[in-house]
């Protein structure tokens, strides 16, 4: 097979690329990474040094792609499948690398710091961190809640690469803060819920949701 991604069922920027595959319906193998397996550890280290998921192996063109928008750009140029996640028209596509680049850095990035602080050892917790983190979270939630007024997707009526990572963004980040007072933004991710792609990967990461900390 061509496509292999190396990712981690939970992960959110791991569904983010599975949701695009999903979408453009393309053959692709699964690797899961597993940090705590010696083997499987090393393996992915030779493979990408960095040590982050998602990453995109093309044997086929001898390339390996990480990080999770430019995985779906490259996607889109070289294995469009059955849908393109950037609308051809210019503008529509700068517009959903940004709402992309809004939920990475303003949702995600947030959420995690939330969510990882529980990972770290006693006496060794930011609360002050958290406590910011949950405050950008918020702001967040009202600028998206004024963006999204009227609109079916992100970026209109295209479903795009901005509304794969608003997918597991958003979905995480209602479970630690939830949206309390934002309708647009709720029916938002209850379209996205809906969305069989997404449906797909949250059921696909549903065995390993007790390994996520409240």
């Amino acid at each position: 097979m061509t496509l292999k991604l190396y990712f981690h069922p939970l992960s959110s920027f791991c569904q983010k690329v599975l949701i695009a595959l999903y979408e453009k319906e393309l053959p692709f193998e699964k690797e899961i990474v597993d940090f705590m397996d010696p083997v499987a550890s090393a393996s992915f280290t030779e493979i990408w040094p960095i040590r982050q998921f998602p990453v995109l192996r093309d044997e086929a063109n001898g390339r390996t792609i990480p990080e999770s928008s430019m995985i779906i750009e490259y996607l889109d140029q070289h294995y469009p499948g059955k849908v393109q996640m950037l609308p051809a028209d210019r503008e529509l596509a700068f517009r959903a690398r940004q709402l992309d680049r809004f939920f990475d850095l303003h949702v995600q990035a947030p959420m995690q710091k939330v969510v990882t602080d529980n990972f770290r050892p006693k006496g060794y917790n930011d609360p002050f961190g958290v406590e910011e983190a949950r405050g950008k979270l918020k702001t967040a939630y009202s600028v998206l809640e004024k963006e999204l007024a009227g609109k079916r997707w992100a970026t209109g009526d295209q479903y795009t690469m901005a509304d794969c990572a608003g997918s597991p963004a958003l979905f995480y980040a209602n479970l630690s803060v939830p949206f309390a007072g934002h309708s647009n933004l709720a029916s938002y991710l209850e379209r996205l819920m809906n969305r069989p792609s997404f449906a797909r990967a949250v059921e696909e990461a549903r065995p390993y949701f007790s390994m996520r900390p409240e």
